[in-house]
């Protein structure tokens, strides 16, 4: 069974850093785009990065600068480097896959998210 599991969130001041890990499990993670969704509270999901099979990378606006998305094939492990953390980081982290070359905002794979609170 396909399963993407997310780990390293947690309560930090403003400025701080997190590095965000998900676990993928049960299929070639080489052959899926990959990225990470933000779920701020009574707000809809969003993306805030994402790197294709190809290798590229993309960032929402807001976090361009501060945040570095990679993966490692070999551990079957995303990334998300989060830097200088504002409030508005605050909410659920959730990673997702798609089989397409570059990542949808309809992902066909989701993790169960992992909390991220920044206090100002």
């Amino acid at each position: 069974q396909r399963q993407l599991v997310e780990s390293g969130g947690g309560s930090v001041q403003s400025g701080g850093s997190l590095r965000l890990s998900c676990l993928a499990s049960g299929f070639t993670f080489s052959r899926y785009s990959m990225g990470w969704f933000q779920q701020a509270p009574g707000k809809e999901r969003e993306g805030v990065a994402a790197i294709g099979r190809d290798g590229s990378t993309t960032y929402a606006d807001s976090v361009k600068g501060r945040f570095i998305i990679s993966q490692d094939n070999v551990k079957n492990t995303l990334y998300l480097q989060m830097n200088n953390l504002k409030p508005e980081d605050t909410g659920m982290y959730y990673c997702a896959a798609d089989p397409k070359l570059y990542l949808p905002l309809l992902s066909r794979y989701w993790g169960q998210g992992t909390q991220v609170t920044v206090s100002s």
